[in-house]
């Protein structure tokens, strides 16, 4: 057996593809540890895998305001030092980054004792983590079409994102219905991430009445803090109750994406990750104050392939009714699928356990 020391910590898009590979690991007879932050996203998460072994270590973003550049350089200390302590004690095989703050530490710890470091940016505009540790590490997985400037090609590989085992296609009817939602009517998914995004609530709530009376149902993940779980009753056109849900934090998220005939969302790797999987169809509002503008680029490519629309926050009266009408049909739906079917083939994870344990006895 050996040991994997995996930093994933600080938001969703980090910490799910950890755990992917965590799991994926743990399969092989190996010994998985995740590094996450302290943060309540994390927490909330990780306490869904009790099989898995997770370490919370201090840490906070990087910033030039003079507080938070004091707090980020005091709390990163603290975190080396711990990871210096679980390098010397757990050996590992190699030590693997997700980007964030939770992956400077250990990464830096890793190298002074020369354990292999390993880095995985999700996101189509590789991210200051990446750009600055990737001189670090002996190989850095990267997304496709992806390059890093000044980086020896040889130890770039172009894979997509881990995904979790649990996320999968499932029966749409029975998701529909484990929300307490009608099975024979169609259902539009608003996501704005592990973190929520206002803008993007805000469309679901004032577009619920519209939906409703076209008899579509909405199933909105608000995020944390951001207003009480709630049902919505609307009366259709026809006379028939439309039930819409808003829920603060999704833990069931392959019954969500299952639930969904379309799903609007940011653009998150991750996100969109788990989209292609469950092969759902989307209307991508990308965050306009995502670092380096990398939730822009991460749509872009996908609408490329043909697995979603794209809409700029600026423009988001643009999905009203009338657009919605057009997306929803069943031949912009099938068509749409058919696209996330021949991306779906792609096994991220099992392309780095290859590479990661081939050369463990």
């Amino acid at each position: 057996m050996s040991y994997f020391l995996i930093s994933c910590g600080g938001t969703g898009g980090h910490l799910s593809p950890g755990i992917a590979l965590a799991e994926a690991l743990t399969e092989k007879g190996h010994q998985p540890i995740l590094l996450i932050s302290k943060k309540k996203v994390d927490v909330t998460l990780s306490q869904k895998y009790p099989h898995l072994q997770f370490r919370a270590i201090p840490g906070t973003g990087f910033t030039w305001k003079p507080v938070g550049l004091v707090k980020c350089v005091y709390t990163q200390t603290q975190a080396f030092f711990n990871c210096l302590k679980l390098v010397r004690n757990f050996k590992p095989q190699a030590v693997i980054g997700f980007g964030g703050f939770t992956s400077a530490a250990i990464i830096i710890a890793a190298r002074l004792h020369r354990v292999r470091v390993c880095l995985h940016e999700s996101n189509h505009v590789p991210g200051l983590a990446m750009r600055t540790l990737g001189r670090l590490a002996q190989r850095i997985y990267l997304p496709p079409e992806v390059t890093l400037p000044h980086m020896r090609t040889s130890k770039l590989v172009s894979i997509g994102m881990p995904v979790r085992r649990e996320i999968k296609r499932m029966d749409k009817e029975m998701c529909k219905q484990f929300f307490g939602l009608d099975p024979t009517k169609q259902v539009v998914g608003v996501l704005g991430g592990s973190q929520g995004a206002l803008a993007l609530n805000d469309w679901a709530r004032n577009h619920v009445e519209i939906l409703g009376k076209n008899e579509i149902q909405v199933l909105c993940v608000t995020g944390l803090g951001k207003g009480p779980d709630e049902t919505r009753e609307t009366v259709s056109d026809k006379g028939v109750v439309v039930k819409s849900r808003f829920i603060g934090f999704c833990s069931t998220m392959p019954e969500f994406l299952n639930a969904c005939d379309l799903v609007i969302s940011r653009a998150g790797a991750g996100s969109i990750a788990e989209l292609i999987t469950c092969q759902v169809p989307s209307i991508l509002i990308p965050y306009p104050q995502a670092a380096d503008n990398h939730q822009a680029a991460n749509a872009a490519y996908f609408e490329k392939k043909g697995g979603c629309f794209v809409i700029n926050q600026a423009e988001l009266t643009r999905l009203d009714w009338d657009f919605l009408k057009a997306c929803i049909t069943d031949t912009h739906l099938e068509k749409i699928r058919a696209n996330l079917a021949i991306l779906s083939q792609d096994n991220p994870c099992e392309v780095m356990i290859h590479d990661l344990t081939r050369s463990v006895s």
